[in-house]
């Protein structure tokens, strides 16, 4: 059976959904939020104050080899993913492994994470370095002018797609279960 990578890449309440997990059969979400979350909760003393989050990396680290080589699910990291040089980094990686890659850019307009933003009831835990949502976007808003943090590129992956509004996720999602469904 051919498994897929699927990276989610876009800013903080860009709609980076799980709603893909229902749809393609023998998936798996992987969230960097939820090892945040668990972590602020439970191990709040061993979160770092700034640099590199290193505790969480660990985490998420250790589910995707345990995904990797204790099951057969295709994985949707849905994380920001922004840093250029990370994501090929992971890209080559997982083709390595024999995995097909999908990237899926939420390239929504910041007035419309903003509202969102506005309306959230979104639990702040899994926030470090910010105190709320609005100011997690104004510090993105501020890296995309950083020379690594570029949207994908054509040719990065196997497969590519944008959405650049919601009503776009839907078909986005029945595209990519079509792909996974005619390998």
């Amino acid at each position: 059976m051919k498994r897929f990578l699927i990276i989610t890449v876009g800013k903080t309440h860009s709609g980076k959904t799980k709603e893909l997990e229902q749809q393609l059969h023998n998936s798996l979400v992987i969230d960097q939020d939820n090892h945040a979350e668990f972590i602020n909760t439970y191990y709040k003393t061993l979160m770092p104050e700034q640099g590199p989050y290193t505790f969480k990396y660990a985490v998420t680290q250790t589910i995707v080899n345990y995904a990797v080589n204790q099951t057969d699910f295709h994985l949707i990291l849905c994380n920001s993913n922004r840093h250029r040089k990370n994501r090929l980094d992971l890209l080559e990686k997982f083709h390595n492994q024999g995995f097909i890659s999908i990237l899926v850019n939420f390239d929504i307009p910041d007035c419309v994470l903003m509202e969102r933003i506005a309306k959230s009831q979104r639990s702040t835990t899994v926030i470090r370095g910010a105190s709320n949502f609005e100011e997690v976007l104004i510090l993105q808003q501020a890296e995309s002018q950083d020379d690594n943090v570029i949207a994908p590129a054509e040719g990065e992956a196997d497969y590519s797609f944008v959405i650049k509004d919601s009503n776009e996720v839907q078909s986005i999602n029945q595209e990519i279960t079509n792909i996974a469904q005619s390998l």
